[in-house]
């Protein structure tokens, strides 16, 4: 089992940047694919973005598409969000995410970090 550590997130103001860090404890291969999602009270978890560890294209929300960058580091074990241009309506606490890259569900989740913008 592998455990997820999101950090980086804060306050900041709209127009302004924040990186997201995921760090993967235990084992991670490029048989997984890691995904952010966000989530504001009284509304789902919605999807942010994915990469494979393998590498390959990301896929991003449409609401975030050109504003928001996921990366990994293999080497790190770190998956990394950077978020652009941000806007008041991306707060949310942010959740890293871990699936194998052959199934849909994600099921194994960090603790969250909580992203605020102010306008």
């Amino acid at each position: 089992q592998v455990q997820l550590v999101e950090s980086g997130g804060g306050l900041v103001q709209a127009g302004g940047s924040l990186r997201l860090s995921c760090g993967a404890s235990g084992r991670t291969d490029s048989t997984y694919t890691m995904g952010w999602f966000r989530q504001v009270p009284g509304k789902e978890r919605e999807f942010v973005a994915s990469v494979s560890w393998s590498g390959g294209t990301p896929n991003y929300a449409d609401s975030v598409k050109g504003r928001f960058i996921v990366s990994r580091d293999y080497t790190k074990n770190t998956v990394y969000l950077q978020m652009n241009s941000l806007k008041p309506e991306d707060t949310a606490v942010y959740y890293c995410a871990r699936r194998k890259s052959s199934v849909a569900r994600y099921d194994e989740w960090g603790q969250g970090t909580q992203v605020t913008v102010s306008s």
